[in-house]
């Protein structure tokens, strides 16, 4: 399957990357490392993540960090709504 990423998605990738390259590249790298290695286990397994009360929308957390994944599953690709930090007020609810 291929990925897809919303403008959310991206939008709080890039925000994730602004908030953590001028305190910790390190930081960032291993973060970025982590999010990359939770998206591929999306790709092999695309129901691995938690079902969500919106429709059809699953969630993953990322080992090591407290992010969340969130995304759709479709016929051909995985779209990604968003990605969050799970200290955040969260966009969707478990079911």
């Amino acid at each position: 399957m291929k990925l897809r990423y919303a403008a959310r998605a991206i939008a709080d990738l890039e925000a994730i990357a602004d908030y953590l390259k001028p305190r910790s590249p390190q930081g960032l790298a291993n973060v970025r490392a982590a999010i990359l290695d939770g998206l591929n286990t999306i790709v092999q397994f695309p129901r691995a993540g938690r079902l969500q009360d919106a429709g059809g929308v699953r969630k993953l957390a990322v080992r090591k960090y407290k992010y969340l994944i969130y995304y759709t599953v479709e016929e051909d690709e995985i779209a990604v709504v968003a990605i969050q930090h799970g200290s955040r007020r969260r966009t969707f609810s478990d079911r």
